[in-house]
């Protein structure tokens, strides 16, 4: 298996040293750089499976660079690695499209396990582990390679987006499925057009897990959706 990329945008020395030496000692390949312009021109020429990037950077902060990267690359794994923590930061973080972030002091054990948490939801075979393809709901069977779902010999197939959309929902059974996570994942970003867009699929999806009354797909308001198999 290949080593994953990680691009590294941190100006303090020291720190970016340390991060640099912890990571590669846990099998990942990484480059490093001091300010978010060069960190860019990097991401412009090379292939990366993760953005790790400080916020308070000169020449180009990690809000503007987190912001560039998007508009290249919808899909790549950004994290902020940052001093900032009060609530209007760790806003503007989600908004300029990080999938999670560390405020600093961290332990880099820490940061380990919430960067392999991003890794294994954007692509799990990077991380060596099989995507899981076929669920049980209630009585329901759902298979995701197929994009069939069957309950007493009856089978309804989903759309794509229907598809995604109820897969995170099961990985997450019980669970809350976060609204701009699942909105970024399908969707490419969480604009309003987009969530009343995934309003009407979760009306549809609805609809196909009525027969089971032991299922049901709650709003969670201001948060998301709650897949509830109360058998």
């Amino acid at each position: 298996m290949n080593k994953i990329k990680v691009l590294l945008a941190e100006d303090d020395p020291n720190l970016g040293k340390v991060l640099t030496t912890y990571l590669e000692a846990k099998g990942f390949d990484v480059d490093l750089f001091e300010n978010g312009e060069l960190a860019f021109r990097s991401f412009m020429s090379n292939h990366y499976n993760i953005c790790l990037l400080d916020v308070m950077m000169p020449v180009k902060d990690g809000y503007t660079l987190a912001r560039e990267i998007r508009t290249h690359n919808t899909k790549i794994p950004l994290f902020f690695i940052t001093a900032k923590n009060m609530p209007q930061d760790v806003l503007e973080g989600f908004d300029a499209g990080a999938d999670d972030y560390i405020t600093k002091p961290f332990s880099m054990d820490e940061l380990l396990v919430r960067v392999r948490a991003v890794l294994r939801r954007s692509d799990p075979a990077l991380i060596g582990e099989k995507q899981q393809t076929s669920f049980i709901v209630g009585k329901y069977t759902y298979d995701y390679t197929r994009q069939i779902l069957s309950i007493d010999g009856n089978e309804q197939k989903l759309t794509s987006k229907e598809a995604e959309l109820l897969k995170m929902l099961c990985e997450k059974k019980n669970d809350i499925l976060d609204r701009s996570l699942a909105l970024k994942k399908i969707w490419n970003d969480d604009s309003y057009f987009n969530a009343r867009s995934m309003d009407v699929y979760i009306t549809k999806l609805r609809k196909y897990l009525k027969e089971d009354p032991n299922i049901a797909l709650m709003n969670v308001h201001g948060i998301g959706f709650k897949l509830v198999d109360s058998k």
